[in-house]
């Protein structure tokens, strides 16, 4: 649950509770506080806008995927997803529901971790082929970029590097239905689709209001078979998102609320799930952190760390959360140099020792050092080097970070010498 202040002042502290998750050092009961950061009565909030799509949230919530494909118009949906889901179980469960409700779906899923272009296009063609029309996606971030991506062309043709960059998609899509399986990208809620441009390794950002999903259906149940590196990777990307966008150029009071409550929750329960993969409340409570950081994010877009991370993820095809984990620490360093204020808060939210008025750069310092040592906990690399990148790698991948859409909200400007030495330290 969330509650707010008086609606007549957005600047009076905000209070967020959620209810039966395990609450973090200093929180009481079955809930906690986070306050949001004090400005000034003269700094009032610019105008902004929220995009989200229509959400199913609990146990149990699969069978309204095919309830919201109804109300879409489907007869025919086009069912995406991976082998590794497949593997799982959860699209035959969602088959059974789809088919129950009269509807005739087809399944496509040829996809593999950071979807490929080629396979966008492969799957384009398998929609146009098969005479669907609404578009699901059940299982990762890559699976839910692939089902956006699919459905992007489905109703604009070309290629789908023609559409890199923010707003360039002309013509509305089919609709779209997304059931994630894990707990960290939030693209069931978000407006990107991030792509693999196989020519040039390296990932695309493609950004655009069209492509927020009509319904996301959130049924924690699908978390329980997530493998240990992927529940890691996909916990420490929710709390970049977190993280990112609260300190974003975009942010804004909505994406405020959310971002510091994703931050929470993460670092309070992803630990847990990594010990009790079947444990409820912590499942559920990832799940929430994954929405509210999807929320937060898709509003007030992201940093350097995404810019950064999907350069590292097409170079290497390495999972995006785990590159987010090694890199973020230093971007948090880098931007805590130039304007510590927003860290106090994330401190506050981590359960750190904070307190209002504290030294920004002694919460810099706090947040950093609690992020590494999530990291650590839970089993990401300490370097990039381990992962596989090299110092000859640092300028290309520099160079391309400057041409990323996440960058231009990082808090602080960085020219390319700034993310050279920002690599270079995360080696």
């Amino acid at each position: 649950m969330v509650r707010t202040g008086p609606s007549d002042s957005v600047h009076r502290d905000t209070v967020l509770v959620l209810d039966g998750a395990t609450a973090p050092p200093g929180g009481t009961g079955s809930g906690y506080t986070v306050r949001a950061p004090e400005c000034p009565r003269e700094q009032r909030p610019r105008l902004s806008k929220f995009h989200a799509p229509e959400i199913v949230f609990g146990p149990d919530s699969l069978p309204e995927t095919a309830h919201a494909a109804l109300r879409l118009g489907a007869e025919r949906p086009f069912v995406v997803t991976d082998p590794g889901v497949t593997e799982a179980g959860w699209p035959a469960e969602l088959l059974r529901h789809l088919r129950a409700a009269g509807l005739r779906p087809q399944l496509w899923n040829e996809i593999t971790p950071n979807p490929k272009d080629h396979e966008i296009q492969a799957g384009f063609e398998r929609y146009g082929s098969s005479g669907c029309d609404v578009v699901i996606g059940i299982g990762g971030g890559s699976v839910i970029d692939a089902a956006k991506g699919v459905a992007l062309l489905a109703a604009n043709g070309g290629a789908i590097g023609d559409y890199e960059g923010i707003d360039r998609i002309s013509h509305p899509i089919p609709p779209m239905v997304m059931v994630p399986s894990t707990s960290g990208t939030g693209a069931d809620v978000s407006q990107f689709c991030i792509i693999t441009d196989t020519e040039r390794l390296t990932k695309i950002t493609i950004m655009g209001r069209a492509l927020v999903p009509d319904v996301s259906v959130i049924d924690p149940r699908l978390l329980v078979t997530m493998p240990d590196w992927l529940n890691a990777a996909t916990g420490l990307d929710a709390l970049t998102h977190g993280i990112e966008a609260f300190v974003s150029l975009a942010h804004g009071p909505l994406t405020d609320t959310h971002a510091l409550h994703a931050v929470a929750l993460v670092h309070t329960n992803l630990p847990t799930t990594m010990i009790r993969r079947t444990d409820d409340g912590p499942r559920t409570a990832m799940a929430q952190a994954a929405l509210e950081a999807g929320l937060a994010f898709t509003n007030a877009i992201l940093g350097a760390t995404h810019a950064m991370s999907h350069q590292v993820g097409g170079m290497l095809d390495l999972p995006h959360g785990l590159i987010n984990g090694v890199l973020l620490p230093h971007v948090i360093r880098f931007n805590g140099a130039d304007d510590p204020t927003r860290f106090v808060p994330i401190a506050q939210a981590m359960g750190l020792p904070a307190r209002p008025g504290m030294p920004g750069d002694e919460a810099v310092d706090m947040v950093a050092t609690e992020v590494r040592k999530l990291a650590d906990e839970v089993g990401v690399p300490t370097g990039l080097g381990a992962i596989g990148v090299r110092e000859p790698d640092v300028p290309r991948l520099a160079r391309l970070t400057l041409g990323d859409a996440c960058l231009t909200t990082n808090p602080r400007t960085a020219t390319v010498e700034q993310i050279e030495d920002l690599f270079r330290e995360a080696l």
